[in-house]
């Protein structure tokens, strides 16, 4: 078998993670363990469900979903950008 490719994120990915409420792990997360499919101009999407039972911007949510959008290249994942979206909404 052979090893899972390296993943690093581009400087617009590495901005989106805290403005978009994302962390590194739970992307990497997404890439290795998530839904994969197709995305615009040949990328690829993941996507990710993941537990989180707290307030964002001002609300709650019980869950969160990771997706982060990656160029494969031939020896590395780069994470072009990365999308969440909050799931369970109690106000």
């Amino acid at each position: 078998m052979r090893a899972p490719k390296p993943i690093v994120f581009s400087q617009h990915a590495n901005d989106q993670l805290a403005d978009r409420g994302a962390t590194v792990p739970e992307v990497e997360l997404a890439i290795r363990e998530g839904e994969r499919g197709p995305a615009k101009r040949g990328r690829l999407a993941f996507r990710k469900n993941f537990a989180f039972g707290r307030s964002w911007k001002g609300v709650y949510y019980e869950s969160k979903q990771v997706a982060p959008i990656v160029v494969e290249e031939s020896g590395r994942l780069v994470v072009v950008t990365v999308y969440v979206f909050y799931i369970g909404a109690q106000r």
